[in-house]
């Protein structure tokens, strides 16, 4: 299985033409080592790749027939990215749509409309 195509199927990158466009652009190493998105990688062998801000290590085990669940990724991939760059991954945000902290007063005209634009409400008229 080629590089760019093992590299999507066990959910490092989103696609496979981000995997290729990663590798060509020297984001993912083999060994150390750059190399091309045809590369068939072995067992053992270890490959980091920059996905976003931050760095993946992962240690090649087999190559699945097509892209796997996220459970099953374990079988085919080990891995070794250290804590520190896993902390570097942004945080969902987990206020829901809309949400003001106290105290900040109503929303501007401007606001409002962002926040229906947002919400997909509908405002009810007086008159029905």
């Amino acid at each position: 299985m080629r590089l760019d195509q093992w590299l999507w199927a066990v959910r490092v990158y989103k696609s496979r033409s981000l995997a290729a466009d990663a590798i060509k652009g020297g984001l993912v190493k083999l060994n150390g080592e750059r190399t091309k998105p045809a590369h068939e990688p072995k067992p053992g062998e270890l490959i980091t790749a920059r996905v976003g801000i931050m760095t993946r290590t992962v240690r090649f085990l087999a190559a699945p027939k097509s892209r796997v669940a996220a459970k099953l990724v374990a079988n085919f991939a080990e891995d070794l990215t250290p804590p520190e760059e896993r902390a570097k991954r942004p945080k969902p945000n987990l206020l829901p749509p809309g949400f003001r902290p106290k105290g900040t007063g109503r929303p501007t005209k401007r606001e409002r409309r962002a926040l229906d634009h947002v919400s997909d409400f509908e405002p009810r008229s007086d008159a029905d």
